[in-house]
């Protein structure tokens, strides 16, 4: 069998590896090893090379993010953000939906995870949304499709690694995911208004009503203020050029742990090492995996793997249009298939020399690619973000793809289109910004 045969076969046995739930690091590392044993490459070829990769400043900001992230969680400043926001809209019959949204879209603007957003808004809005009359199947898909606004909005970790993996700039793309999810956030928002305003129980239901005096605004708003500070800092600090990615990251770690323990009271003092510890854990599983596709992407190159599917995809045909509409679908897949980094990390060296080929942008194709992978994660069958929304909701998965393919047609895939075919929705804010 020639080589190009047995990488095509690797990246396929990674793929059902990952499907059946081997843990992603030792299914990366699997593959990466039976690669080079098969190939017969020496490890002084492709470790040195693969270590270089891992030498940067870039990936720092990963792990940092990920600790801010579990002190955002613990400390309960997810609370703060969602009494701010419900101040706003709590009248409105949908309103709780709306909050939910827009929650989730600030808390992914700070943590970059959209498993951790789910995981932290969703343990406090399911009970009240199920309280206001929502259906469980209908907040599980709500939850599993607002949160994945956390890798559209910066700082994206799904951003840092696309970065890391083409070699762009991490400030461009994550310039280029804001209109999207901006887009993407309104569009939620508009699709749950009309799956629940024939719902009598929702409909009809004399809700709280919340004290809008101005004392009473003052006060909530006072109290959300050192929340809603924090993506104000980071994302002033980076797009001001105040601080670099990875020295916001940091000053986000810093800035949290003393709002979560002394005003917010959320957590302990005693918390911080476990937390730390916790986060070490996840950082390092990501690191062995960046490892792994660092090797895998030299053998990649080394075996002209990229140029074989340029030159493939081009003799099927040079339509870009039809071009853009494939790689939409490889990448929707592998987002059903795999959690985001999993995915950008392995899908950035194969299709991006595609997408090059045809004059798509790389900081255009990050937005694409951070689309169609949120929507692969929410995209039934498979569908990871939308069992763990389940799971958060205490509804069966089944209930949940109804509501989920109203989501998926309504919001995700006019967004989808939109940001594929109309490049300045993508690139209109690193111009303005950068000049690129």
């Amino acid at each position: 069998m020639s080589s190009i045969g047995v990488v095509l076969i690797a990246i396929l046995l990674l793929v059902v590896l990952l499907v059946l739930g081997v843990p992603i690091p030792f299914a990366f590392s699997g593959v990466t090893i039976a690669l080079v044993l098969l190939l017969g490459y020496s490890p002084d070829f492709l470790i040195p090379a693969s270590y270089n990769n891992l030498n940067s400043l870039v990936l720092c900001c990963i792990p940092l993010f990920i600790l801010a992230g579990s002190f955002i969680r613990e400390g309960k400043i997810g609370d703060a953000l969602i009494g701010f926001v419900e101040q706003f809209v709590g009248r409105i019959s949908s309103g709780l939906g709306i909050v939910t949204v827009f929650v989730c879209g600030i808390f992914g603007a700070i943590s970059g995870s959209a498993a951790a957003t789910l995981s932290a808004v969703g343990s406090i809005m399911a009970p009240k949304l199920q309280d206001r009359g929502y259906d469980t199947g209908q907040i599980a898909a709500l939850l599993a499709s607002s949160s994945v606004l956390g890798i559209l909005i910066p700082p994206s970790a799904a951003q840092i690694l696309y970065a890391w993996s083409s070699g762009a700039s991490v400030l461009a793309c994550f310039l280029s995911t804001i209109t999207p999810a901006i887009i993407l956030a309104i569009l939620l928002c508009i699709v749950q208004h009309f799956q629940v305003r024939k719902r009598p129980e929702v409909q009809n239901r004399e809700y709280e009503k919340l004290d809008m005096h101005i004392g009473p605004i003052a006060k909530r708003t006072g109290y959300a203020l050192p929340a809603l500070f924090m993506p104000v800092l980071v994302l002033g600090g980076i797009y001001g050029g105040f601080m670099t990615t990875m020295e916001a990251a940091a000053v986000a770690v810093l800035y949290c742990v003393p709002i979560a323990i002394f005003f917010y009271k959320g957590m302990k003092a005693k918390n911080i090492f476990p937390t730390i510890i916790d986060a070490g854990y996840n950082s390092g599983a990501i690191a062995m995996m960046l490892m792994s596709c660092a090797i895998l992407s030299r053998i990649f190159t080394t075996e002209h793997v990229p140029d074989m599917l340029v030159r493939m995809t081009l003799g099927i045909t040079d339509n870009k249009v039809i071009i853009l509409l494939m790689l939409n679908i490889v990448m929707v897949i592998l987002g059903m298939l795999m959690d985001d980094g999993s995915a950008i990390v392995l899908s950035t060296p194969l299709l991006l020399p595609i997408a090059v080929s045809i004059g798509i942008n790389p900081i255009h194709y990050a937005a694409i690619m951070g689309v169609n992978l949120g929507m692969g994660l929410v995209t039934p069958p498979c569908a990871p973000m939308l069992f763990l929304g389940s799971s958060v909701a205490k509804s069966p998965a089944s209930k949940a793809f109804k509501p989920t393919m109203q989501f998926i047609l309504f919001a995700w895939l006019p967004t989808l289109i939109l940001t594929t075919f109309i490049p300045n929705i993508a690139l209109w804010l690193p111009k303005l910004v950068m000049g690129i």
